[in-house]
């Protein structure tokens, strides 16, 4: 496998191909966006003026797309009949997981091998090769796949069947949401209660209280780890797109008729700040609400 198309190249699909192209591929890329495009050039990218001649002489597809509609789209209109017979599909969008099961169906019934493998990490981890992948599809599927994702990850994990990848990536994120959220109320329950937050910190950090967002992801400006809190929320994981992933988790906990209070709560939280005007800011930006 030596040539892979990539489309979508933005925030996170842009790192994404340029670690391909590093691991030594040659990579075809394509995106709706000019600047994007020739930032992907700079990397060493080929670009390409459309879909179907990107992925025209492609050993593997990897797609990094807003939604499903165009996941759909793209894969049906462009790729799927485009693409050499036997090709390797990989679509790293989170999208729903019907959208997710039904793009592969047609995918392989028109001759391909196809994975869905959402990721986890964001731009950082996009542009230092250290995201988790989760992937749905066939044990076979996936041993194809592992080659052309370790280079952009640190970590490559077989969910199972086809669609099951999209489904780790929504209950994760789903409590990425909840735990960011406590993690904030906490933060400013401490402060007025008159603990300096960096106390509260190094204390909770190295307790009970210890998790992501915390730790690692500090929603305070100036405490703990260095984060987009630092620079007034910009940059890291949009306030809009963990809305959309709350709203594809809560869509899923219906179909899978489970209850889930909790992150229904956090996607009326989400929503509430994001039709504020704060959906570009960074998902932890959600302190300041507090």
């Amino acid at each position: 496998m030596k040539t892979i198309a990539f489309i979508g190249l933005g925030n996170m699909g842009g790192g994404m191909a340029a670690n391909l192209v590093t691991a030594g591929y040659k990579v075809h890329a394509f995106d709706l966006s000019e600047d994007a495009l020739a930032k992907a050039k700079e990397k060493g990218c080929e670009p390409f003026s459309t879909v179907s001649e990107a992925v025209a002489e492609a050993d593997a597809v990897v797609t990094m797309l807003p939604n499903g509609k165009i996941v759909k789209s793209v894969y049906t209109g462009e790729v799927i009949g485009k693409a050499p017979k036997g090709a390797l599909f990989l679509d790293c969008s989170t999208i729903d997981v019907a959208t997710a099961r039904e793009v592969a169906g047609l995918a392989e019934d028109a001759g391909y091998t196809m994975v869905d493998a959402p990721v986890s990490g964001g731009i950082a981890a996009a542009s230092g090769g250290s995201l988790t992948f989760m992937v749905g599809g066939t044990s076979e599927a996936f041993a194809k796949a592992q080659a052309v994702l370790e280079p952009m990850s640190k970590a490559v994990i077989h969910a199972g069947q086809i669609g099951s990848g999209q489904v780790a990536k929504m209950c994760n994120n789903m409590l990425l949401a909840i735990h960011m959220i406590g993690t904030c109320e906490a933060m400013a329950l401490a402060k007025r209660a008159g603990l300096a937050p960096q106390k509260f910190y190094e204390i909770s950090s190295k307790s009970t209280g210890y998790n992501w967002s915390l730790n690692d992801y500090t929603p305070v400006p100036g405490v703990g780890a260095t984060s987009p809190a630092d620079y007034d929320y910009q940059g890291g994981f949009a306030s809009a797109l963990m809305l959309k992933d709350l709203g594809l988790a809560i869509d899923g906990a219906h179909d899978a008729n489970a209850t889930v209070p909790l992150g229904e709560h956090a996607l009326e939280i989400y929503r509430a700040f994001v039709e504020a005007g704060n959906g570009g800011k960074d998902f932890g930006a959600i302190f300041t609400t507090l």
